[in-house]
């Protein structure tokens, strides 16, 4: 029966028409075309022309310090299957502003991609948000997109004492009710559900009670799970209600309940996990409109179930079956005789279809730099991707209050706007316990994927995103000095990709406005692309070329949606711990780049390389040239760094950038350096807005530097330009150069062998994540992959998680602690 259902999920569509089939036929004397099928058909047209994707981020560990990397495995899927050809995907880490501090666009492949970001130990500590999504989500409602909260430390702190609790704040707190349907209808039985929180926006145990304008107590409210519960009582026309609450964190509040309807509709369900019964509850069930109302559920945007209810005939409820529907939300909505919605009820469908894996200690060694074996076992005849992180699970304790793996994300919190308090814990087990409290998930928290309302008009969102299968290149031609477009014309391009060689071809066509399109490129890093406006005609002597900007490229702060939240506190002791590890694992990996920069100093000052004097003498001038310090040819580099100044971070011995890089504090020998563009003495803020693309040279003086106008008792930094075609082919004629950012560079994670060895296993071995692999290799005969790591000089126990998911859109979080 698994594997049945495991099967149901590859896709809706073929179960549907059959579904209908029974659950209307019931219902068969209403019209063939009549006010109904217009609400199935703006489903039907909706679903086809929008359909939803979805990115999750599986991450190596719940917390960082500067100086660590964050590993990242993104999965993306396209109507809850893998999303397989999607081809990009954008990743962003923000600071609480909404600042980028850093971002990667990777390339993905069968529905998934890989990635890191290395965060610089100057960081500023506090919480950071990693914000993932791809083209085609951006043109829709920004909550949806993937947002995870972490928090990143300073290592440099390991006994910061913690921050002082503000004792009126710490008492506040905020409850909220939500009547079952939408509304409190008067003489009927409501359940009203309800959701307590703390400032921070983790949730509160709350106790109190509901009265009457009479004082007269109605009901009793008590905390189910997570700062939630629920009450049903039958509301009096006429009468108005409030709850006296007392918080467990000392506050008290009298907060008015909704007001109680005369008009109108609700819903009720009762999910009993293999159907879901439903009953429509009416302010006048005698009112002839509610002889002719519909009752609709759809997942995923696909119609599952319809059924006409008539009062006066005693049809006001029903049953859903669940049987052959997939795992995920289900929308009920009730409509009136008019055509629109009445009322709305979340339903979760919970079934036995995830994807099942499992984890087996074959070698386990907690010695130093010992050899470990876990086995991962999946289904039988299950294809999956998988990735796999370990830790250590003493120094990076597992955050157990708020987790959310890939299961609660694309089956739950993904799909509903408001924030759920540690949504794995509704995937723990089967329990009722569970149910009933992702039940009260479902009544406190809004689905909005869609506005029937608009859908119904015919009012459909906007596409000003593409779906992208690759990096496109637009731009527009013109002639004449740039005065009319090149109508009809081409654009001619060379594509150059320094990582491997690579050379592509490729001619665009100009429609009437010379406008081009060449979709679905791939190329990792820059690419170098060299191009030719040709007019076939030969009207025009001269063509120009202008490429439009990606929004990719775009610095500018992100809207967050909801304000960033500060995780749970960790314990002092295993934070001081932690720490440590981590400053020490920092201090070894700067022993080994500043050794890599020495000999590189030492190559370049004793060897003088031809390459490095002729770039110094083509920019250079003055008291610039030669000298005391550090050379950089960017014009042989590809870098990668955000701005100047990151670019420069450990590469030059004593000088010291801290602080914010977009205008950070500089230090050599107790005095900040002198800073020059093309020998024109700056500020800081001009130098971090040059693009690392843009620049030929870097020349770092030691102090004193005496070589410009204004100083340089502390040494200075000269920054140099690219000028026209520098960086260009001297064999290509005639094309002008435009460099375009493509795919992240896939780090490779450093797993030591310590069987073989090397002068590098003579440091220390500092690593809290002892493995991490985006792409675990699955033996196709006997459905398992072995994992293999070393131990640290340390770690005595370990953390292995792993996440996956099958082209039919299967889940499957596994993790365990050895």
């Amino acid at each position: 029966m698994p594997q049945q259902r495991l099967l149901n999920r590859k896709r809706l569509q073929w179960l549907i028409p059959s579904l209908l089939l029974v659950l209307t036929g019931a219902f068969s004397y209403a019209p063939v075309e009549d006010w109904t099928d217009k609400i199935v058909k703006a489903l039907e047209q909706f679903g086809k022309k929008y359909p939803q994707e979805k990115v999750y981020l599986h991450l190596d560990k719940d917390y960082y310090a500067a100086g660590e990397t964050i590993w990242f495995k993104g999965y993306v899927t396209l109507d809850n299957l893998m999303a397989l050809q999607a081809r990009t995907m954008y990743v962003e880490l923000l600071d609480k502003s909404g600042n980028i501090v850093q971002k990667k666009m990777t390339d993905v492949y069968a529905g998934t991609s890989a990635g890191d970001f290395e965060i610089p130990e100057t960081l500023k500590a506090g919480v950071y948000r990693l914000r993932a999504y791809t083209s085609w989500m951006l043109n829709f409602d920004p909550e949806y997109l993937y947002y995870r909260d972490i928090e990143i430390l300073d290592q440099t702190k390991k006994n910061a004492a913690a921050t002082p609790v503000d004792t009126a704040q710490h008492k506040d707190f905020a409850i909220q009710f939500f009547p079952e349907g939408g509304q409190l209808i008067a003489d009927a039985g409501n359940v009203v559900a309800f959701k307590a929180t703390a400032p921070d926006g983790y949730p509160v145990d709350i106790a109190g009670v509901v009265e009457s304008s009479k004082g007269k107590q109605i009901g009793k409210l008590i905390t189910l799970h997570d700062g939630m519960g629920s009450l049903e009582f039958t509301p009096a026309p006429g009468e108005t209600y409030q709850a006296i609450v007392q918080a467990a964190n000392g506050g008290r509040k009298t907060v008015p309940l909704p007001a109680v309807m005369t008009t109108g509709a609700s819903l009720k369900v009762y999910n009993k996990g293999s159907r879901i019964f439903y009953q429509a509850v009416m302010a006048h069930p005698e009112d002839t409109a509610n002889n002719n109302l519909l009752i609709v559920a759809q997942m995923t945007n696909q119609l599952v179930y319809k059924a006409r209810l008539n009062a006066s005939e005693g049809k006001i409820s029903g049953f859903i079956p669940t049987n052959m529907l997939p795992s995920g939300i289900l929308q009920i909505t009730l409509f009136g005789s008019n055509g629109l919605p009445l009322s709305e009820r979340l339903a979760f469908v919970r079934q036995n279809d995830l994807l099942t894996m499992t984890l087996e200690a074959q070698q386990i060694d907690n010695e130093e730099r010992a050899k470990n074996i876990v086995t991962l076992q999946l289904p039988d005849s299950m294809r999956a991707s998988v990735s796999v992180s370990v830790t250590d699970a003493d120094q990076v304790p597992k955050n157990i209050q708020n987790q959310n793996n890939i299961v609660s994300s694309l089956l739950l919190t993904s799909d509903i706007k408001g924030y759920v308090h540690n949504p794995a814990w509704y995937f723990g087990d089967s329990a009722a316990a569970r149910s009933n409290a992702l039940d009260l998930v479902m009544l406190t928290n809004g689905w909005r994927r869609f506005s029937w309302k608009k859908i119904l008009a015919n009012d459909y969102p906007g596409l000003p995103f593409s779906y992208e299968q690759g990096i496109v290149l637009k731009g527009t031609a013109f002639t004449n000095n740039g005065r009319y477009p090149l109508a009809n014309g081409k654009v001619d391009l060379l594509i150059k990709q320094p990582i491997d060689s690579s050379t592509t071809f490729a001619s665009a066509p100009t429609d009437v406005a010379g406008d081009f399109n060449i979709p679905n490129l791939a190329f990792v890093d820059t690419a170098l692309i060299y191009y030719q406006g040709n007019d076939k005609d030969k009207r025009w002597k001269d063509v120009s070329v202008k490429f439009n900007a990606h929004f990719f490229d775009n610095r500018a702060p992100v809207k967050l949606p909801y304000p960033m939240r500060v995780p749970p506190p960790v314990d002092a002791s295993l934070l001081k711990s932690f720490l440590t590890a981590v400053s020490d694992g920092n201090r070894v990996n700067r022993a080994i780049n500043s050794r890599t920069v020495f000999l590189k100093e030492v190559n370049i000052i004793d060897r003088k390389p031809k390459p490095a004097e002729s770039i110094d003498k083509k920019y250079t001038s003055g008291l610039f040239s030669g000298g005391d310090g550090y050379t950089f040819d960017l014009t042989k580099e590809n870098p990668t760094a955000f701005n100047i100044f990151q670019y420069l971070q450990s590469k030059v011995a004593g000088l010291n950038i801290t602080g914010n890089l977009s205008s950070p504090n500089l230090s050599w020998r107790g005095g900040a350096p002198t800073l020059y563009l093309n020998e024109m003495r700056v500020e800081t803020d001009m130098l971090s807005t040059i693009p690392v693309s843009d620049v030929a040279m870097i020349k770092v003086f030691r102090p004193p530097f005496m070589g410009g106008f204004g100083g340089g008792a502390n040494g200075a930094i000269a920054v140099y330009t690219k000028r026209g075609g520098e960086g260009g082919d001297a064999t290509i004629r005639g094309f002008e150069l435009y460099k375009k950012a493509g795919y992240a560079l896939a780090k490779e994670f450093y797993s030591p062998d310590y069987a073989v060895r090397k002068e590098v296993h003579a440091l220390p071995d500092k690593r809290l994540t002892l493995y991490w692999n985006a792409h675990v290799q699955i033996d196709t005969i006997t459905n398992t992959a072995k994992i293999q790591f070393y131990n640290n000089d340390f770690s005595k126990h370990f953390r292995v998680v792993a996440e996956g998911m099958t082209a039919g859109g299967s889940v499957g979080h596994v993790e365990a602690t050895y």
